[in-house]
Order: C-alpha cells, then structure tokens, then sequence
C-alpha cells in the first residue's frame, strides 16, 4: 500500500474509535445512563467534563511519549486506552465504574491523534500532507456514524445498551492491531532529526487566532457532544420514532455529513482559510440555534447534526493543517498545543453548560453556545488571520 494511504487509513482508524465512541459514546447513551445511574444534567456535565480532562492530560502524555520514543507508542496506547474503557463501561455494575470506564476512554482521544501529524510531515510530501491530514481527522466522521448506527441496532432489536459497547472494545482492539502494522515502521522520537524549539516558540502572535478558535471549537462542540442527543430525548423524541432511537438518528446524521471534511484541503484551496473559519463558525451556530428551538422537528434536527458534523469534522482538518504549516518545525508539538487549546474549552464547556441548564433551562443553554461561535468570528479577521510563517 502507497504511503498516503497506509498512513491515512491507519490515523482514519485511530480517529474513528477515539473521537468517535471512545470520546462521544457518554453523550450517545446519556439517556440510558440517567435511567440506569440517576444522573442529573449538571452531574453528566461534571462527568463529561471529567472524561475531557483525561484526554487534556492525555495530550501532554503524548506528546512527552512521543518525544521519547516516537509516534507509534502514543497511538497504540491510546487505542488501548478506549478497548479498556469502552470494555469497563459494557460491564460496568456501579456508577463509579462507568465514570472510570467513561473517563479512559475519553482519555484515549489525547494520545491517538496528535501523533499523526509527526507521522506525515516526516514521510509526506509538503502537498500530500493537507489532505492525509483531512482524511485523518475525519475519521471521526466515520467512527460516531457507526457509533450511532450500532446504537440504533441494539434499540431496535431489544438488546441492552451494553452490547454496543462491547462492540465498541471489540472495534477498538481491531484499529490497535491495525495500526500495530501500520506503524511497524520504525520513527525516529520527535527531537532525533530537528533541533529542539522552546515551547514559547508556539507563543508567537500569528497563532494566537489557533488557539481561540481551537478554544471555542473546543467549548462548544463539547457542549453538543454531551448534550444534544438528551436534549432531543428530554424534549420527546422525534416524531414516529420509537422511545430512545432519536439520539442515534442524531449521530447517525451528524457523522454522515461530518464526512464533507474530507474535502476540507480543497475547499480551503478553493476559497481560502479566512472564509472557510467564518462559515464553519456560522454552521456551529446555527446548529446550535436549531437544537435550542426546535429538537423535536425531523428537520430542524437534522439539519443541526449536518451543520454540527461538518464543523466538527472540517474544522479539526483546519486545525491539522493550519498548526502544521504555522510551525512547519514542530508539527506535533505545535498540533498539541491546538488540542489543548480545544482540550481547555472542552473540559470547561460541558460542566458550566450543564449548571447553565440545571438553572436556566437547555433551551437558554445551546443559545449561549451558539453565540459563543458568533463572538469568536472577529478573531478571523484576515489582517490577524496568518497560515504560514513570515517570511524572513
């Protein structure tokens, strides 16, 4: 198999069972948890918040293995962190252990994705890396597709909640052995062929759009991961479906769309990065928009869950490729940082967002995130907006 696509595949499949139930699985069964573990709305948030945080500190275990050792290790570790997880939840006979299993397997998302920029900007060519980069991230796409396919499957055929997540560990055990070879061969660590830069380096004005927009990418889309589905559910459900099937349909959608992040290179060829973080900012609004007004309209609702998967997904592509060529020296480190920046927001977003909703109502909730997307668009401006380094 051709490098690209080795190498794409392989950081397609990392992605899918990471971010897609490893990292959005709570927020998929949140209505089944709350009946089996009588969970209020600020406690998911808390838990949710809980689990992001894991994969805050995942990210700098990454990027410190990555260092080491190279890009193979943090990978494998991370899918073994979401077979462990996913597996913990399937079993899980008490509230502790589901946090336990929830939180591992959130984690898992710090440690297998960053690690792919390192893998590509070192065996890539310059114009081949965009869009490895963009299959990559939306890989996601795919895995909360599935995600929501197989939890249509197990409502719809009377079989326990749990049975998806054994599925889950199942697939995830598949992506590690895959990658396992994969990845065979050998990476040099981070530091072997590149002199070291300071991490102050990545401190430079021309990142600083990054990581806000990382930051509020990171708040909101958090904010919808864990609480969109329940939102539909907690509302009634969607017309003619029955009980408990409408957060599936939601992430069915939302993933199914979300795969327009594979056009995310050539599209940001076509129109330019400054456009394209205005109109993907925009859809995330809207999206939110919907979700606060309208839950339990078929079009309302999935119409939010296509706004929200192609941000999610195109925008993560962004992220790959715009901190890569910003710091085209220290492209894990630099994607890291972004992450961490999407990290912060997220492990502040779900817990304010579910105390926002205990007091103010869900309703009044999404239509804060919703203007948090709105509020960041400034940042774009093309005068702060810089894609590559200036020149010397």
């Amino acid at each position: 198999m051709a490098p690209f696509w080795k190498l794409s595949v392989a950081g397609f499949a990392a992605t899918a069972i990471t971010y897609g139930p490893a990292r959005m699985g709570f927020g998929l069964f949140l209505s089944e948890f709350r009946a089996d573990f009588a969970l209020s709305t600020g406690m998911a948030g808390l838990i949710s918040s809980l689990g992001f945080l894991g994969m805050l500190l995942g990210l700098l275990a990454s990027y410190a293995t990555l260092a080491r050792v190279g890009p193979r290790a943090p990978v494998l570790l991370g899918l073994g962190l979401a077979t462990a997880g996913t597996g913990l939840v399937a079993g899980a006979p008490s509230l502790p252990v589901l946090i336990l299993g929830i939180v591992l397997a959130m984690t898992s998302a710090g440690f297998a994705w960053s690690p792919f920029n390192s893998i590509v900007n070192r065996r890539l060519p310059d114009d081949a890396r965009p869009s490895a980069l963009a299959v990559i991230s939306t890989g996601t796409s795919l895995g909360i597709a599935a995600a929501g396919a197989t939890a249509l499957a197990t409502n719809l055929t009377g079989l326990p909640w749990q049975a998806a997540w054994v599925a889950f560990a199942i697939a995830g055990a598949i992506a590690g052995l895959g990658n396992i070879a994969a990845l065979r061969a050998p990476a040099d660590p981070l530091g072997a062929s590149r002199p070291r830069q300071p991490w102050g380096t990545l401190l430079h004005r021309k990142a600083m759009p990054l990581y806000a927009i990382a930051f509020s990418f990171g708040t909101t889309t958090a904010i919808y991961f864990s609480f969109a589905a329940d939102r539909i559910e907690q509302s009634g459900g969607l017309p003619l479906l029955p009980s408990g099937t409408s957060p599936a349909i939601l992430f069915l959608c939302f993933g199914s769309v979300g795969l327009i992040g594979l056009a995310t290179g050539r599209i940001k060829g076509a129109i330019g990065l400054s456009a394209l973080l205005r109109s993907l900012l925009m859809a995330s609004a809207l999206s939110f928009g919907l979700m606060a007004l309208v839950p339990t309209s078929w079009a309302g609702v999935v119409l939010s869950a296509g706004l929200q998967g192609a941000y999610v997904m195109m925008m993560s592509g962004v992220l790959a490729f715009w901190s890569e060529r910003l710091f085209p020296q220290m492209p894990a480190r630099s994607f890291t940082a972004a992450l961490i920046a999407v990290a912060g927001g997220s492990v502040l977003g779900p817990a304010t967002a579910g105390a926002m909703a205990d007091s103010v109502g869900t309703s009044a909730m999404f239509l804060a995130a919703a203007m948090l997307s709105v509020t960041t668009m400034p940042v774009i401006h093309p005068h702060f907006v810089q894609e590559r380094p200036s020149p010397a």
